[in-house]
Parts: C-alpha cells; structure tokens; sequence
C-alpha cells in the first residue's frame, strides 16, 4: 500500500485491520525523494519479488511508475483518488509559494487553508478524520512537503503505461472526489485493458477512512 501526499499508514488504518488476517500489508514510505522515479525505484527495491499493489492519490502516482519501471513484479493493481495526467501548469505554480511557505516554518497554515479544505466529502466523521489528516502532515513535516510537492511538479503523463498494463486493475474513486474527480477515474478505466472501476458513494477524496468498511469489503472481494 502506498499512501498519498502528506500521508502515512493511518491512512489505510481500517484496510490493514480488515484484511491482515488474510495477506500481508506492507506500507511504503515515499518521502525521501523528490522525484516520482526515485519514489518509485526506492519502493521496488524494498518491495518482495511478486506483490499486490495499492496505490492512493499521490500513491497511485507511484504505482504507475513501479509498473512502468518493472512490471512483471505486480500481480494486481488498484489506483485509488489518483490522477495518470502530468501536473497542470497553474497547479504546479501553486506548489512554489506552497514550498516556500513550508520551509517558513507555515506548513501547518497550508495544510489547513490550501489542502484540507479540498479532502472531503461532508459526513459526520468528517472533522475527525481532517484531524488524522493534519496530525499525518505535522509528523511527516515540512521536508517531505517539500520533496513531495517537486515529485508532484515534475511527474509524467502515465496515460502509455495505462494502455500496457497487463494484469487486473481495480479502480476506486469517491463519488464526491474533488481532487481526483470520477471522470477522470472513467477515463483511466476505459484506457486500462482489465479493469474494474468501483466508486464510493458520500465520499472525497479520502474513501479508505470517510467509508471504511465500504471501502475494505471491495478490497477483499477484489483480492480474492
């Protein structure tokens, strides 16, 4: 599993409980690079020789590029809230004041009034889980922030590698995803050859906690 921006195993908290009993979960760590290929390199290199693949936002980012870069190591993929399209150009002039108010010392002020905002659907665990979101991003800190912003910047145009992928995909999205919106996961789906596209309903960007139990039930059914 491999989290999103900002993001760490808390993140797929309710998956791990609901379905270590069957397989093993290990989660990545994509922090230490500032780009996607290095992200990418830096989880195959610590990953087993043939594995399951799950990839969230940013995460889905990743995973695209571990398939592009060695595909005979996954068995399965599924691309969560992700987005295969290279960064816009105004979204990626968006990240430099972003950067530069993190390495300021604000990366608290663009977490809460720059990212947050846009994570959610409404729901009544709504403000619970923006707290798991901010707790996440204080603890990776601003570093990461940083890195992950440049990765982000920089990333390709995965659309090749959708057309290449050989083996099942199961693409999830929440019904109210602003970030990565359901067309765009519609697209993904019609590029992928075998593919399986689920959306959540009541929920954002963020399905694996604002509908968990949803969320880990197509999981299972799909891993089996």
């Amino acid at each position: 599993m491999i989290p999103g921006m900002m993001c760490d195993e808390r993140i797929f908290a309710p998956q791990i409980e609901g379905l270590s009993d069957s397989i093993r979960i290990i989660v990545a760590d994509i922090s230490g690079h500032s780009t996607v290929q290095d992200l990418a390199a830096e989880v195959l290199k610590k990953s087993p020789p043939k594995f399951h693949l799950l990839g969230h936002s940013m995460g889905g980012i990743v995973a695209m590029e571990m398939y592009a870069q060695e595909p005979n190591r996954i068995e399965k993929l599924v691309l969560m809230d992700t987005n295969h399209k290279a960064e816009l150009e105004e979204v990626k002039a968006m990240r430099d004041p972003q950067m530069k108010a993190a390495k300021e010392g604000k990366l608290v002020d663009v977490m809460r009034d720059e990212m947050k905002p846009n994570y959610l659907d409404a729901s009544d665990n709504r403000e619970s889980i923006l707290h798991t979101c901010m707790d996440m991003a204080k603890s990776m800190g601003p570093e990461v922030f940083i890195n992950q912003s440049k990765a982000l910047q920089t990333r390709v145009d995965q659309q090749s590698t959708l057309r290449l992928i050989a083996v099942p995909v199961l693409v999830i999205c929440g019904s109210n995803d602003i970030l990565c919106p359901v067309e765009r996961h519609e697209l993904m789906h019609s590029i992928i050859n075998d593919s399986e596209l689920k959306i959540i309903n009541n929920a954002g960007h963020m399905p694996s906690l604002e509908q968990p139990k949803e969320t880990t039930e197509v999981l299972k059914k799909w891993l089996n």
